[in-house]
This record gives structure tokens, sequence and C-alpha cells, in this order.
């Protein structure tokens, strides 16, 4: 299966990180970490989905082999859940080397970046996590190591300061990045190549629930599968994980194997619904549209009347929501789509923005 380590990629508040529980979250926790190390796949032929960039990376790698030489720096850059630190081992893998992992918000000190850099055997893969998230200073050391394989190391301290030049084996950094946009143009442009992961469509999600089922033994047909896929939010972990909830079910309440029905009856149990929303998802459509008719509606105001943080609405509910088409970001406030009065099964007044006959923000 592919999916990726941790990522707190927002830095954000801890109402969010609670938030990050959920079921249908794209964040892993210590059991998730331990499932994806057992399932993740060894190499570019066994890695479901993301056929793009698939291709162009075998291409950069097989070319880098051929020539006896390290790959380019690789930069991954796309939502957690996707499969990038997936991609990073499995770069490592191809090129029969080392991989020394890391993450952006330990490296708060130039200091911190020269230990790594300097104790690299000649073509290990770092892994670099959230490299968005990397202190200036590091960041700045960082170009030097990546262009010239060498970084200068600060003896001292004032006018008796020295700078000492460190070369370093070639190595290949793998950076991965939920928002790519925070990245300094100079670092950017110093990866030889820039992969963006999409979402999964749900034939993908199948193959990769069908493959995880195998590992972890446990039987599932056609119609269990495109079930679960359908309520994945299009994320592998997402996917991994509902199929073990699913598991569980069958296991306690079935002969094991998991069936559409069963899938059903176990993601109702979850309340994750046929589109992958949640509990908290379903109570910010439902106070937008039962309290404040569809909108517009602050942010704020919003939160209050589902009991949440700002924050937690605005970073954990609310992505999901606008990427299916059931809400929309305003100046003037959030405001619901039809399809968000359609999926509760509710009529939308007259004067709700997008209905029927109504000049709005969704269509004539």
């Amino acid at each position: 299966m592919n999916w990726d380590v941790p990522p707190d990629d927002t830095g954000a508040t801890d109402s969010v990180a609670e938030a990050a529980d959920r079921l249908v979250g794209a964040s892993a926790d210590g059991e998730d970490q331990a499932v994806e190390a057992a399932l993740r796949p060894k190499s570019l032929s066994e890695f479901v989905g993301q056929e793009r960039v698939r291709e162009q990376l075998d291409l950069v790698l097989k070319a880098a082999l051929a020539r006896g030489a390290t790959s380019d720096h690789v930069l991954l850059s796309g939502a957690p859940g996707l499969g990038k630190t997936t991609l990073a081992m499995i770069i490592a893998a191809e090129m029969g080397a080392p991989v020394r992992i890391t993450s952006g918000p330990a490296i708060q000190h130039a200091g911190d970046l020269a230990a790594i850099l300097s104790s690299l055997q000649e073509g290990e893969v770092l892994f670099l996590d959230e490299i968005h998230r990397m202190s200036r200073p590091a960041e700045e050391m960082l170009y030097m190591a990546m262009e010239d394989f060498r970084v200068d190391v600060i003896v001292g301290k004032g006018p008796g300061a020295t700078a000492i030049p460190l070369e370093l084996p070639p190595f290949t950094l793998v950076g991965a990045t939920t928002r790519a946009g925070l990245l300094p143009p100079p670092l950017r442009d110093r990866f030889g190549f820039t992969g963006h992961m999409e979402f999964y469509e749900s034939g993908e999600l199948e193959r990769v629930l069908h493959r995880s089922a195998q590992l972890l033994d446990v039987e599932i047909d056609t119609a269990g599968a495109a079930e679960i896929a359908g309520r994945s939010r299009g994320t592998p972990r997402i996917a991994n994980r509902l199929l073990r909830r699913v598991r569980d079910y069958a296991q306690v309440k079935g002969d094991g194997r998991i069936t559409r029905t069963v899938s059903e009856a176990a993601l109702g149990v979850y309340e994750v619904d046929a589109r992958g929303l949640d509990r908290l998802d379903r109570a910010v459509l439902g106070a937008l549209l039962k309290l404040f008719g569809g909108g517009p509606v602050g942010l704020s105001t919003l939160a209050v009347a589902v009991g949440e943080e700002r924050e937690t609405v605005e970073e954990v509910a609310e992505p999901f929501l606008v990427r299916e088409g059931l809400l929309a970001r305003t100046p003037r406030g959030r405001v619901a789509t039809p399809a968000a009065w359609a999926h509760l099964g509710l009529t939308a007044p007259p004067q709700a923005p997008g209905a029927t006959g109504q000049q709005g923000l969704f269509g004539a």
C-alpha cells in the first residue's frame, strides 16, 4: 500500500491535532505507521497509482543507475497519505542505497543539518519529510549541500569566527511536502525532479485494498472493496484504515469475509457515509443548511454552531467538503452548494444560494 509517514503538516493548534484522530483523517498515528511499514510496496512495479509520477521517476532512477551516478534530488508534494514516504523508500531500494530519515521540524539549527550531512555515506538517500518546515539557516546550508556537495561549518563566534569547508559524498535528497508553495524558489529549483501526488481514483483504491487484504490475510470481494474505496476520500491511508475497521466488524459480526453488505454495515457503525463524510463533516453541513439556510455564514459563527474550534472547521473539515463540491468559501462567508442539500436529503429554500431559478454563485 502506498502511504506516507505522519504529517502534522500545518503546525496547527492542539484542536486540529486532536481532530486528526478521526477515522477519515489523513494523518497517521502509531498504529497506522506500524501497519504501513508492513504493507508498503518495495518497488515501483508494486506501487499502485500515481502513474505519471511513477513513470517519470522510473526513467530518472534507471538513467542514474546506467551512468553509475547518484540520482537527481527529488521533491514530492501532495496531501498526506498519498505515498510520498513510500516513494522515498522505493527510491532508496531501486538505487540499492541506504536511507536516512528525518523531518523539517527536527532541524532547527544549521548544526543539526551539518551533523546529518557529514555522516552520510556515498550514494545514500536522505529523506527529509515536511521540508517546508525546516529553519531558515538550515535551509540556506542545504542549498550548497545539494548543489556542490559541500557545507561551510562556522567555528567560533564574532570577528574570530572561521568558516571551514566540509566536503560531502554525493547523496540524493528526497524532500516531501504537503505545502509546496511554502518552499522558497532557490530550494525548489535545486531539485532535479519534482513530482506532485494526486488523489486516487476509486479503481486504483480498489487495487490498493485487494493488495492490502491479501497481505492482512483478509478475504474481500470486488463489491466490498468498491464500497470501501468510495468512502476513502481518494487516499490510500484512509482506505487501509477503513479496511482494518471493516475487517474487525466482519470477524465479530460475520464470517470474516468482507462483502458490500458487511462494508456498509461496518462503516455505518463508524459513521462514515457513502461519500466519505464523517460526523464532523455532516455536523458542519447540517449547521450550515439547517441553522443558516445554506449561508453565507462566517467561519467563527459556523464553528460555534458545531461546538468546534475555528481552526478545526477550517483545516480539518472544510478542505474535503470544498473538494467534494459541497461547500464554497466566498468573501461573504461559507456557502452550501446544491449538492450539499441533496446529500443530506434536504430541499433547498428558494432563497438559498444556487437554488433552482435563482441567479447566484453556482449558476443561473
